[in-house]
């Protein structure tokens, strides 16, 4: 099956889903709203009901009270949309995509050599 897209609000419902996992609609709001006071309860609701008709989250339904939990790890998704990404930004090319970030960001001495580590790791596989 595939991945389901998941959308930049739908990342924020998700990435607490992850963590806290599993989590019912009244915590992931009262998160929600901790990092930014607009959300609203019916919004993330809303959200929350997307994302199990996506596949990405189900639910078991304890009394009155939904627990939510991810159906696809963090590592697959964040997966999807960098291959997503590299390939409608770039036309598929890592290169074009490394080329781009080094060129245009001024990266430190320790970013560098953080880069060239992997980069030399990943050829010796």
């Amino acid at each position: 099956m595939p991945l389901p897209r998941i959308s930049e609000t739908e990342w924020e419902i998700m990435r607490i889903v992850w963590k806290r996992h599993p989590v019912t609609s009244a915590d992931v709001i009262a998160q929600l709203q901790k990092e930014d006071a607009s959300w609203r309860a019916v919004t993330a609701k809303t959200l929350l009901n997307r994302l199990v008709r996506k596949g990405a989250l189900c639910y078991e339904a304890i009394g009155r009270v939904y627990h939510y939990s991810a159906t696809v790890s963090e590592a697959e998704c964040v997966a999807a949309a960098t291959r997503s990404f590299l390939e409608r930004v770039f036309g598929g090319s890592l290169t074009g995509m490394m080329a781009h970030y080094v060129e245009s960001r001024k990266l430190s001495q320790a970013q560098l050599n953080e880069l060239r580590r992997i980069l030399e790791s990943d050829s010796s596989q």
